[in-house]
């Protein structure tokens, strides 16, 4: 299991586009992606959760990941969330 934290730097957060992005990215790993922003945790794979975070600009969340590609999945999580979701 990997857990990481990120501070979200895009100015609207994960709303429509980038909640599709994770959801996207999440459903091409056999890991298990759990995203957690404040009280509330996501199931990366599902769009409608990973959209009830309602996770701002400037918040933190931390993503967990868990399963035998676990090292790949961070690595492009890493990228996705580090580039904004290329957002600018």
């Amino acid at each position: 299991m990997i857990q990481k934290s990120y501070t979200l730097g895009n100015k609207l957060g994960i709303h429509a586009r980038p909640a599709a992005e994770l959801v996207k990215l999440a459903g091409a790993y056999e890991s298990k992606v759990t995203i957690v922003a404040g009280e509330k945790r996501a199931d990366a794979k599902s769009l409608l959760m990973v959209m009830s975070l309602g996770a701002k600009m400037g918040q933190t969340i931390e993503l967990t990941i868990d399963g035998p590609d676990e090292a790949d999945a961070m690595q492009a999580f890493d990228t996705l969330i580090g580039n904004n979701f290329n957002e600018a």
